[in-house]
């Protein structure tokens, strides 16, 4: 089940959201301003974010300046909603890192069709990255004899074996979501561990660390190797 996290100011709006999005099939995290989204999408990173502009304390426009400048939150999906609906808001939306821009008043169902869409966004996005790392796994002679620390042609991963083991799956495309519930860790710990690996090979973001792996030569360690 997806996660979406709400963020709005308006009670009424976000409750009739919450209930329409759940009638749908996702779970929802619903908050009223961007710092209280903040510590939310810390605690919890959800699949997507949808956020009002105009709110107390955090606008929106704050809210996702914030979450594209940290490394989780550079590939989350965002929707904004807004009364305002001129031009220049919405470049201003999509200039600041938003995915897409919905105008209030608007229908409900085309708020769930922008949030499949950009869902199935993020889909095709992991799985053309795993499909690159099997592809590179399979095309990469040199790669066959790397175990959890790599192969006598990579360099030993200055990572602690917890780390490691993160590192590998995120090179597959997996989420912090999905890391969590195949490692058995709370995404805020996978959050932990992904930011000390990023530190160490003093890289920016997902994307920096899978084109680190495809020219390095590092692949996932096999069943028979783990």
């Amino acid at each position: 089940m997806k996660k979406i996290l709400l963020v709005d100011d308006d009670r009424t709006l976000r409750t009739v959201l919450t209930r329409y999005l759940q009638n749908q099939g996702y779970l929802v995290q619903d908050v009223s301003s961007g710092m209280e989204a903040l510590i939310s999408f810390e605690q919890a990173p959800p699949d997507l974010v949808v956020s009002d502009v105009m709110m107390p304390e955090m606008d929106g426009l704050e809210f996702c300046r914030r979450l594209r400048a940290t490394p989780i939150g550079q590939l989350v999906p965002f929707i904004f909603l807004s009364g305002k609906g001129e031009l220049e808001d919405r470049i201003q939306g999509h200039t600041i890192g938003a995915d897409d821009y919905l105008t209030k008043p608007f229908d409900p169902r085309e708020l769930v069709a922008k949030i499949e869409a950009q869902l199935e966004r993020s889909r095709r996005i992991h799985a053309e990255m795993v499909r690159l790392m099997q592809q590179m796994a399979a095309s990469s002679t040199a790669a066959t004899a790397i175990g959890a620390l790599g192969s006598a042609t990579c360099e030993p991963l200055p990572l602690t074996p917890a780390e490691q083991r993160v590192f590998w799956e995120v090179i597959q495309g997996f989420t912090n979501k999905q890391i969590s519930d195949r490692l058995f860790i709370s995404p805020r710990t996978v959050q932990t561990h992904l930011s000390n690996i990023l530190s160490k090979l003093e890289l920016e973001n997902r994307s920096q660390l899978v084109r680190f792996a495809f020219e390095h030569g590092y692949r996932p360690p096999t069943h028979e190797e783990q």
